[in-house]
């Protein structure tokens, strides 16, 4: 060997580990963001303690009042029930979208188009005035005799928010199951149908667990957005949380407690919903990762230990 090659083969091989010193990363700057942020989320937090003016004893007060829960119970139940025929209004949305044929797939997209258009506010009191647009509602054969009846009395306050909402959430609710139909590969359902399934089975075996994945987040969203939705319902006088506090406040001023107190609310009810969110998408998610997250108790049970 000549000492040119040598030389590069001494300079090829790679010093000792022992030879290296290991400098950190140093991020001084971080920790700088960490100390502003600090300081400001204590001022905050002493501002909350020490200004009158959030008035926590009425907030403690009225939190719990009988009016309130019941007002609360209301705002569940139009979240509850919106969400199940939105969601039941929207599977056929999606269907229709995704046909082939071109009558039912115009007619999806019109009501799609229409319905997010049209501010919910506007619905409500679209459909809260119905029987001033239709006196009677006939039903028999088109244009020929029929059984009719008055609309004064066949939707009421209640019924007229639960219709609003619920047309208003299939609308969005059709478009997230197509969405997430359309996620699904194509090779997936070739291979369903190479295996001989049903089409029945096809759909709820292969297709349905892998739109799920994409399907879950957005409908999360929606049925928060719906939760949040449910106090414009107060321009019908219904009793839900947002209008209960609304009546307690004209009675005696304090405005800004018992906005905490709705606050404080749909903070909770939100949060319960991310955690039904969470261990839903955990639950889809078998299919797709060889090991599941943990959840936060497993990791606070993993940091205890």
């Amino acid at each position: 060997m000549s000492v040119l090659s040598q030389r590069r083969a001494k300079s090829a091989t790679p010093p000792d580990r022992d030879d290296l010193v290991v400098v950190p990363a140093r991020h001084p700057w971080r920790w700088v963001a960490v100390a502003a942020v600090s300081v400001l989320l204590a001022q905050f937090v002493h501002g909350l303690a020490t200004n009158p003016g959030w008035d926590w004893p009425a907030f403690f007060g009225y939190f719990l009042e009988k009016s309130v829960v019941e007002a609360l119970g209301m705002t569940l139940l139009l979240t509850v029930g919106g969400a199940i025929l939105g969601f039941l209004g929207g599977i056929p949305l999606a269907a229709m979208r995704l046909s082939r044929n071109p009558v039912l797939s115009v007619v999806s997209w019109t009501y799609i188009w229409v319905f997010r258009s049209v501010p919910l506010l506007v619905q409500l009191l679209f459909w809260a005035n119905l029987g001033y647009l239709y006196e009677t509602l006939q039903i028999g054969i088109p244009f020929g005799p029929g059984w009719s009846f008055p609309t004064v009395n066949l939707i009421s306050t209640f019924g007229a928010a639960l219709l609003g909402l619920a047309l208003h959430e299939a609308a969005y609710a059709g478009e997230i199951i197509r969405a997430g139909l359309l996620s699904v590969d194509a090779g997936q359902h070739e291979a369903a149908a190479a295996l001989g399934l049903p089409r029945y089975r096809q759909f709820f075996r292969i297709v349905l667990p892998q739109a799920m994945r994409a399907i879950l987040p957005n409908a999360a969203n929606l049925l928060v957005n719906l939760l949040k939705s449910t106090s414009i319902v107060y321009v019908l006088a219904i009793g839900e949380l947002f209008y209960q506090v609304q009546v307690i406040y004209g009675r005696n001023g304090r405005v800004v407690p018992l906005l905490m107190v709705a606050t404080v609310w749909y903070v909770i009810l939100t949060a319960a919903l991310s955690i039904l969110q969470y261990y839903t998408e955990r639950h889809f998610a078998r299919g797709a990762v060889r090991n599941l997250p943990p959840t936060p108790f497993q990791k606070l049970r993993a940091a205890l230990r």
